[in-house]
């Protein structure tokens, strides 16, 4: 069973990390969940029959969560690695990913209920404040000596990232470029807020929770760059009651008024 704490490398990570400044998909490119999940604990007790819900949830979500429900105990992360815990025998009542692709894997292997979809998001490029490479299109990424940093292929928004090139027709160029391949989108809005990177794809509701350290550079529409927000509950989880009752409450009109507060689309 793999670990839920995922080890920041750089001192300058764990800062703005825990800051909450920058809230999300150093650089990794291993696949092994322990050292990529970060685990949030709130104090309080949730779930029922004072058992704890678990909640393993998309680095995206680690702002918009706890504002939906402070009670349980959040592990944020990368989706692809979030759900290997799962498929793992790791503890958990419910799983929120950055895309269908893990829910639905896990639906199939008869993991998790069937995924509802709960939100949608848009994949945006950010640079530096300062905008070092002077980078104003997406299509700027492919210049010679720009420094791109994107997710992991197994997260959604590597994955995102990826499509976005192969709809644009930019992929060989682009992926020339990439100098860092990180484990969720926390960490590559932190590499580009700390300009160790000039540019990276990341999505709006991130680029919002660090307004003022990042400018956002929209995509075309041709680049399709939307992203849809999943949800179930863990098959294995000992407290279905209350894992339902949790994602009935981020489905209700007080948790989708919460998730477009935080610049989230409509489901």
């Amino acid at each position: 069973m793999s670990s839920m704490v995922r080890r920041f490398g750089a001192a300058a990570l764990m800062a703005i990390a825990a800051s909450g400044a920058l809230a999300g998909c150093g650089s990794s490119n291993s696949s092994s969940s322990s050292t990529q999940a970060s685990a949030s604990t709130s104090s309080s007790s949730g779930g029922g029959a004072g058992t704890q819900l678990t909640v393993l949830a998309a680095a995206s979500l680690k702002k918009v969560l706890p504002q939906i429900d402070p009670s349980p105990k959040y592990t944020f992360g990368g989706s692809g690695a979030l759900a290997t815990d799962i498929e793992q025998g790791a503890p958990a009542d419910v799983f929120a990913a950055a895309s269908a692709k893990q829910p639905a894997a896990l639906y199939a292997k008869g993991l998790v209920s069937k995924p509802v979809r709960f939100a949608t998001n848009t994949l945006v490029l950010v640079v530096p404040k300062d905008n070092p490479a002077h980078i104003t299109n997406v299509d700027d990424v492919t210049k010679p000596g720009v420094k791109l940093v994107i997710c992991s292929a197994n997260v959604p928004c590597g994955d995102y990232a990826r499509g976005v090139f192969k709809n644009l027709g930019i992929t060989e160029a682009a992926m020339k470029n990439v100098v860092s391949q990180t484990a969720d989108v926390s960490q590559t809005l932190a590499q580009v807020a700390l300009g160790q990177a000039d540019a990276g794809f990341v999505y709006i509701t991130d680029a919002k929770a660090a307004s003022g350290k990042v400018e956002v550079v929209r995509l075309p529409e041709k680049a399709k760059p939307g992203a849809k927000d999943y949800i179930a509950v863990v098959k294995a989880s000992k407290n279905q009651s209350a894992a339902k009752a949790y994602v009935a409450s981020v489905l209700s009109p007080s948790g989708q008024e919460k998730l477009r507060a935080a610049g989230f689309g409509k489901p």
